[in-house]
């Protein structure tokens, strides 16, 4: 039928009028207008043709079908395709087609959809979430009880002995014989036994933390209802619960918690369908496999998670006769094929999230340069937005994006929701007043309760009744975040008729069930969900989305690409074993011995180090398998495949591998060496050591698969490889091995191999010679004095038990992967005044009066958003600090940062030799003054601090840098400066404290004596708010340890340890919410104030954040430099102060023709990077950088520089 079409349509174009002339150019032997009407009528004609012959097709048949244009401007032919092998060009250049610009063109795209199913009447399946009473509880360590200590581990290990056993007896009969003598016990010590249990009461008498674990209250006693086609804003502050709520509603919580209440879809309760597929969660952490692409990387969640069904709609299309939109119909035909290498699903989610520009990037990891962290972000979400699911479930998308990203994907994602009728809970991070103002309904959750749900209109109107006004420049988000703390509170207070009292979280959540939207959500929960309203499409009740071949062929795939991206790692082997191969045949070299006992030995030696050497070579397999472990428990958890599909890839495919490595090994020295002739003998060790090769390599996966860490793995590889090795046989004979370790000898696979490799040598014809008068010969007597049995089906003997360890540790490491969990306590431990404080704000308790005192005292210290955060009388005390420092100031002019033209760009015909990243950029930077260094993406801001620090290894520096008027020396320079990194890396198994110490003592100099240097760290901890953090553990990001605010705080603090004079910080507010970038931000605002200097990259921030850039009373500091604004390029545009309400600022822009000017209440650093885009330079034809250059602030900025080298 194809082939029929084709003909027809290419009859049609040979009798057509147009011809080629010799130029190559069409032309027309009559007027162009009848001759191009003409071509669309015929053009017409062959469309009715393909279709009307596509519509004679069965529906079986005709759903893999379509006409799909060829060219994506819209001007190619027109062919009928099967969309099932449609490649990449084909989906990038239909999406092209389909979505141009992925604001303008992406809701008319959706509406085209909703259109082609609401023409036949199909509906799209919605999902309504309802979570009642649910309760959320997990068991903590309190206090230093979490840390990874000696005395720790034994009590923790000693307490799960006594709960495994039910010791109690035995307790009650040691309290009973403590309780006749003379002991330290008290009233209250016995009062503990009761209240607290037993085996605590010991550990107190025996001046022991507490060796239980204690309940805390995630969530308390939540409910509310998630609708369809309404986007869901979940806020809170730090610790409110937010990812255990996602987690809940998505049916991932861990076995470990204990959790009441019941989450229902559609009225269906969790036990009727998969969770898992039915909805979708996306992290918060971003885990994926560096060196796979971001299309790579789509793709395979996509192959994976599987597609829907569009039968039912070609089927009632074909029976009323409707002919869809011919681009759409490629689209759903496509997109509901699933198994696709290449997907245009896939394809459609790159477009939307803006990572098209990326797509053949690598991801990229902490060892590989890749995409940035805002696009690796995008990625993760991408990754699960290329399924199926119906319900998204989105954990703090947005970090490291700028606003205008942010709010591009939660606009694409909002138009899905509604018009597609899909449900989203998505939290975020420091929302923009344009993003917030997306979203239909808010959550806000505070220490476990919800404080809020419904509309986002009525969310003001009910914190006014309850006596809370959120200022006129404050972003409603941010307010929401932090007028349920009990640190900020008290300055939204507006009701001047009452006096203000804290009003706790468990009065909030009273005051909703009574206020009208609180009322109407429980009248709603009361009545129950009509099940039979219900799509059965909605709920997924398989597994998992596609065949279990489709699966294991998908892995397949993935693990001969990775294999492909990792081949240093086998040309490393290869070349190593190639290495040791020229070793053994130099050393054991044939001509130097003869087949005698007296060098039968030596032989024996040399096939030893053969085993040894095979068995070592499979000891990379641990760590690789380690790295990729964490991608595949996300995966895993998230149902893409089973384990099995996983483990075998990852087996088989290794197996031709084997056979060229230890062919290697094998063909160059068996001859070498001088082994016995044979070939078949010869043929019989290379297969030995194949299968023992492969054990190995088995071996040390499944090590990896149950250690699930780099250091546990590390381990106990290498102290099995010890044990196999020393009951080998070789190191100790057989008969040597003491009667009560020979069990070790016959499990070891090395033994095994050991005899198989010696009865395969020794029982050969070189070693057939007889002693006289002996019945032995020389090779069965070699074998005899080292133990080793002398019958020739000890070789198959052997083989086939490697063969079999093989089969069982690659089934145990199956099993392992099938059962285990990631290592790692989602909950180790809190101080124990957070977790008194987090129980008395959920039960609406008062502390104890000293604890209250104790508590308030506090607050009032660390109140985030304090009127003036350097009062004087405040910065006074805090600049008389221990250590004293020198103030310094950093000016540099016309600096210039250039590196060797990319091989890339060399080809696409870039003649320069050098690409230029900083542009001739000049300025200054004074103590006691706070500096933002802001830009786009790409601006060269990082670049800028790196080149000023010192930190750049590579590329050429040109310009001035002076340090207080004297030119910078980077020897020196390193020892008064501090640089925090925006990635918080810390050692993750000290405490705060240790981390402080520890960088002390490598930094601070010698003269420090140790009674000041710890003082001084005292002072430190005080400044950046650690004190009541100095014991808990740093841990792992998204593991375990402090948050990611804390870990901030920390950073800053091991660089002010040092003692520096100048400062720099990259991103220090990047990934935190609101609140948590307050927090921070007083800490940089506190370490301004001790007289240092400080440069902070910053990353849209909120305007409370940007405009702490210029508190500052003192008249003469005000006209300094605050903020530091580049373009892409490397080019500054903007470098002056803000003044009050960033009025300074908005003057200069707006002064400048064709710039619009600030709406009321608009952020002024998001409008700041809107005006100053490169898409507004092109539009008003101007260059931001040359009008700066041209204006009076460069003057003064020029002035500026001069006269601070002068003043220190």
């Amino acid at each position: 039928m194809a082939r029929e079409i084709h003909k027809i349509a290419s009859l049609r174009r040979e009798s057509s009028l147009w011809r080629r002339g010799d130029d190559g150019v069409y032309f027309s032997r009559s007027s162009t207008g009848a001759s191009s009407s003409r071509f669309r009528d015929e053009e017409d004609d062959e469309e009715a043709l393909r279709w009307a012959a596509l519509e004679r097709l069965p529906t079986r048949d005709r759903v893999r079908r379509g006409i799909l244009l060829q060219a994506a401007e819209g001007n190619g032919e027109k062919v009928e395709v099967d969309v099932g092998r449609m490649g990449a060009r084909e989906s990038r250049a239909l999406i092209a087609r389909l979505i141009r610009a992925a604001d303008d063109d992406h809701a008319l795209f959706l509406l085209k959809l909703k259109d082609r199913m609401d023409r036949v009447g199909i509906d799209y399946p919605t999902i309504e979430v309802r979570f009642e009473k649910l309760e959320v509880e997990a068991e903590v360590h309190v206090g230093n009880r979490g840390l990874p200590t000696l005395l720790n581990s034994i009590i923790n290990t000693v307490q799960l002995l006594l709960r495994t056993f039910n010791l109690k007896a035995l307790i009650n009969r040691i309290l009973e014989d403590l309780g006749r003598y003379d002991n330290p016990f008290t009233l209250c010590d016995y009062k503990m036994v009761y209240e607290q249990g037993k085996l605590q009461a010991i550990g107190n008498a025996l001046h022991i933390s507490p060796t239980r674990k204690q309940p805390m209250t995630v969530l308390h006693d939540v409910s509310g209802i998630i609708k369809p086609r309404r986007m869901t804003l979940l806020l809170g502050p730090p610790g409110s619960g937010k990812t255990t709520l996602l987690l809940a509603l998505a049916g991932k919580l861990e076995d470990n918690l204990k959790v009441s209440g019941k989450v229902t879809y559609n009225g269906h309760g969790m036990d009727e369908f998969v969770p898992q597929r039915t909805a979708a969660y996306i992290s918060q952490h971003d885990l994926h496999i560096g060196e796979m692409t971001v299309r790579e990387t789509l793709a395979f969640s996509a192959r994976c998670q599987g597609v829907g069904s569009r039968y039912e709609l070609s089927r009632r299309e074909k029976a009323e006769n409707i002919k869809p939109d011919q681009d759409i119909d490629v689209y759903m035909k496509a997109s509901a094929i699933g198994g696709q290498e290449s997907s245009v699903v896939t394809e459609y989610i790159l477009k939307i999230l803006g990572l098209d520009i990326c797509a053949d990037t690598v991801v990229g990891n902490d060892m590989l340069r890749g995409v940035s962290g805002g696009q690796r972000k995008r990625v993760t979400t991408g990754e699960m937005l290329v399924g199926p699911a119906r319900a998204l479930f989105m954990d703090e998308i947005s970090t490291g994006l700028d606003s205008s990203t942010t709010y591009q994907i939660v606009n694409s994602i909002g138009q899905t929701i509604r018009i597609l009728g899909g449900t989203a809970v998505i939290s975020l991070l420091q929302p923009a007043p344009e993003t917030y103002n997306l979203f239909d309904d808010i959550i806000l959750l505070s220490d476990g309760q919800i404080v809020y749900q419904g509309a986002r209109e009525h969310v003001l109107e009910f914190f006014e009744l309850m006596g809370f006004r959120c200022p006129q420049r404050k972003g409603v988000a941010d307010f929401l975040q932090e007028v349920t703390s009990k640190k900020d509170q008290e300055q939204y207070w507006y009701r001047n008729d009452i006096p203000y009292s804290f009003v706790p979280v468990k009065q909030f959540a009273d005051a909703f069930r009574s206020f009208h939207v609180g009322q109407s959500i429980q009248n709603e929960l009361s009545e129950p969900f009509d099940r039979s309203r219900s799509h059965p499409a909605s709920l997924a009740t398989s597994k998992f989305g596609v065949s279990w071949m489709a699966l294991l062929k998908a892995n397949i795939d993935r693990e001969l690409l990775l294999m492909k991206r990792n081949s240093f790692v086998y040309i490393f082997k290869a070349a190593n074993l190639t290495l040791t191969a020229f070793l053994v045949m130099t050393t054991f070299l044939r001509t130097k011995m003869r087949h005698d006992t007296t060098y039968g030995t030596i032989y024996m030696g040399a096939l030893y180090f053969a085993l040894d050497t095979i068995m070592f070579n499979g000891f990379a397999e641990l760590g690789m398998t380690v790295m990729k472990l964490p991608v595949f428990f996300k995966q895993r958890d998230l149902l893409f495949f089973p384990a099995w599909t996983y483990t075998i890839p990852s087996w088989i495919l290794q197996i031709p591998v084997t056979f060229f490595e230890v062919g290697v090994y094998v063909f160059t020295t068996y001859y070498v060496v001088g082994f016995d002739p044979n070939v078949s003998r010869f043929f019989k060790q290379y297969l030995l050591l194949v299968a023992l090769n492969q054990m190995s390599s088995s071996l040390f996966r499944f090590i990896a698969g149950i250690g699930r860490d780099m250091v546990v793995s590390q381990t106990f590889g290498p102290l099995s490889l010890l044990a196999f090795t020393a009951l080998g046989g070789f190191i100790l004979a057989r008969p040597d091995v003491k009667k009560w370790w020979i069990w070790g000898y016959w499990i070891s696979p090395l033994s095994y191999a050991q005899n198989a490799i010696s009865t395969n040598e020794f029982l050969g014809r070189s070693w057939n010679k007889s002693f006289p008068g002996q019945n032995d010969t020389v090779g069965i007597s070699i074998l005899k004095s080292r133990g080793i049995f002398t019958e020739a089906k000890w070789y198959w003997i052997g083989f086939g038990a490697l063969i079999g360890y093989t089969l069982l540790f690659n089934l145990l490491y199956t099993v392992a992967l099938s059962f285990l969990k990631p290592l790692g306590d989602s909950y180790p431990s809190v101080p124990e005044d957070a977790l008194k404080e987090k129980r008395a704000n959920q039960t609406g308790e008062i502390l104890d009066s000293c604890e209250e005192k104790k508590s308030r005292k506090k607050e009032q210290s660390q109140s985030v958003n304090q009127k003036h955060w350097n009062n004087t009388a405040e910065s006074s005390q805090i600049r008389q600090g221990i250590l004293p420092f020198a103030q310094l100031s950093l000016s540099f002019n016309d600096i210039k940062y250039s590196v060797d033209m990319p091989e890339a760009m060399t080809a696409q015909g870039v003649t320069e030799e050098r690409l230029l990243l900083l542009k001739g950029v000049s300025g200054s930077f004074r103590p006691g003054v706070l500096t933002a260094l802001m830009g786009v993406s790409g601006a060269g801001k990082t670049t800028l601090m790196d080149v000023l620090a010192g930190r750049k290894t590579g590329g050429y520096i040109e310009g001035d840098i002076t340090i207080s008027g004297y030119p910078k020396k980077q020897e020196t320079f390193a020892r008064i400066s501090g640089y925090c990194e925006q990635n918080d890396i810390h050692s993750p198994h000290v405490t705060v404290y240790e981390s402080l110490v520890f960088s002390a003592w490598m930094r601070l100099p010698s003269e420090v004596d140790s009674e000041t240097r710890k003082m001084f760290i005292e002072e430190v901890m005080e400044l950046v708010e650690l004190t009541s953090l100095r014991g808990a553990l740093v841990g792992l990001p998204g593991v375990n340890g402090l948050s990611t605010e804390q870990r901030k705080r920390l950073t800053v603090a091991v660089e002010l340890v040092a003692n520096p004079s100048i400062i720099f910080m990259d991103e220090p507010t990047s990934g935190l919410d609101a609140r948590a970038a307050a927090i921070v931000m007083r800490t940089v605002r506190k370490t301004v104030d001790t007289g240092r200097t400080v440069v902070c990259t910053i990353h849209q921030p909120s305007i409370d954040i940007f405009e702490a850039f210029d508190e500052v009373d003192n008249s003469l500091l005000s006209i300094w430099i605050k903020l530091f604004l580049m373009k892409r390029g490397g080019e500054e545009i903007y470098v002056g102060p803000l003044g009050q309400n960033s009025s300074k600022l908005i003057e200069y822009f707006e002064g400048i023709e064709g710039i619009s000017k600030i709406k009321d209440g608009y952020n002024p650093a998001t409008w700041m990077l809107e005006v100053t885009s490169t898409t507004q330079e092109e539009m008003l034809g101007i260059d931001f950088s040359e009008i700066y250059k041209r204006s009076e602030l460069y003057q003064f900025v020029s002035f500026h520089a001069v006269l601070v080298n002068c003043s220190i």
